[in-house]
């Protein structure tokens, strides 16, 4: 039987439809791709999270016609141990670079992509709303029965449709961090423009992302934590905020609505399952100590348009995972590490407390460490 469509994509979010650009690029006609998504292009364009692209990702994007055009430029991350000394600060022109990353809200990344795909023309299926219930492997294809008892049969299955983490399947390597992101937009009285910083407490990481006038904060802390600091009015959460943070940037000023995320790791072992690959979220999630989860979701796709753009087979995934495993194992362990080295320090006592300093003091004065850790941010393993 001849399948109709020899790949069909699950999910439409950043990576997946950066997946499909790339194919497209490739030179894969557009009557072969189908795109499924449970969310409806007003769901997705109005999705205000914020998210970190790093100058490689937004190198690739550009590529493709599809970097976005409204971001806040991130050029130092200052890196530091709250009430410990040791810290360390990347700079873009050390790396020569224009830029270490950029942030944007979900919806100013999504909508450049859908609408470069749109730009292809009507011979490009787009199903949305579509949720694939089950896929059945066969011989020469794959079913995919979806929830409005409609069934699509293709050579190949990439699937990209990640969620959040606590709503996943546990894959083969599981752990949750026990802890929770409280996600915000805030301001500060004395912003320093386009530096980013990541702020290591006794509770664990504490991002503030440079965006517009103001902040992205992404505060990491055990659950019983976040429960109580969502619930705080603005200014016991502000002052809560200085607490944890300092005064690097002197006083928190204002706060826009706070949103709660579980945080764990649910990845793969790398793994093809026949005609049916993952990648993204759906092949890995991290924690967001270091803001990599959709950079190495970026990188698999390109690395996996590579592939089946010399042929569309179960060949062509078994190559993209191979090809794709030294990076994709360097990133999850590096974000493991950092996540749970930091989260329990406290539990080392001084002597570990101690070694971190250290640690993050040697990065400031060693620049070949501090620009490895910097490639590997913005590039991943090449």
């Amino acid at each position: 039987m001849q399948s109709p469509y020899k790949i069909a994509i699950c999910g439409a979010g950043p990576t997946a439809q950066a997946l499909t650009l790339f194919l497209l690029k490739k030179g894969l006609p557009k009557s072969s791709l189908i795109i499924i998504d449970a969310k409806t292009k007003q769901q997705a364009t109005s999705d205000k999270r914020t998210l970190a692209l790093s100058y490689g990702t937004h190198q690739l994007l550009q590529s493709i016609h599809a970097a976005p055009i409204k971001t806040t430029e991130i050029l130092q991350i200052h890196v530091s141990r709250a009430g410990h000394f040791g810290r360390t600060l990347i700079d873009c022109k050390q790396q020569q670079v224009p830029a270490l990353g950029y942030v944007a809200r979900y919806a100013d990344i999504i909508s450049p992509l859908t609408d470069a795909i749109e730009q292809h023309g009507p011979d490009l299926t787009f199903l949305r709303p579509a949720k694939v219930v089950n896929i059945t492997q066969c011989d020469t294809h794959a079913q995919i029965e979806l929830d409005n008892q409609r069934t699509i049969q293709a050579q190949l299955v990439i699937q990209a449709e990640g969620g959040l983490f606590n709503d996943q399947t546990p894959q083969a390597r599981h752990h949750d961090y026990q802890q929770s992101a409280i996600v915000a937009s805030v301001k500060t009285s004395k912003p320093i423009a386009a530096r980013a910083y990541e702020r290591f407490t006794d509770q664990g990481p504490l991002a503030l992302l440079p965006q517009e006038d103001g902040y992205a904060l992404v505060w990491c802390v055990p659950p019983k934590s976040a429960d109580q600091i969502v619930k705080m009015d603005d200014a016991t959460f502000l002052t809560a905020l200085q607490q944890a943070f300092g005064d690097r940037l002197g006083k928190f000023t204002t706060t826009g609505p706070r949103a709660v995320f579980a945080l764990g790791l649910n990845a793969q072992n790398g793994e093809q399952s026949g005609r049916i690959v993952c990648i993204g979220n759906a092949a890995q999630t991290l924690h967001p100590v270091a803001g990599q989860g959709l950079n190495l979701g970026v990188r698999d796709a390109f690395q996996l348009a590579q592939a089946l753009g010399k042929t569309v087979s179960p060949a062509a995934l078994h190559e993209f995972v191979a090809q794709r495993s030294a990076d994709r194992e360097r990133t999850i362990h590096l974000t493991d590490r950092l996540a749970q080295l930091f989260i329990r320090s406290d539990a080392g006592g001084g002597a570990q407390q101690s070694i971190l300093g250290v640690g993050l003091g040697l990065l400031d004065i060693f620049p070949p460490a501090r620009h490895w850790l910097a490639g590997q941010m913005m590039f991943g393993k090449r």
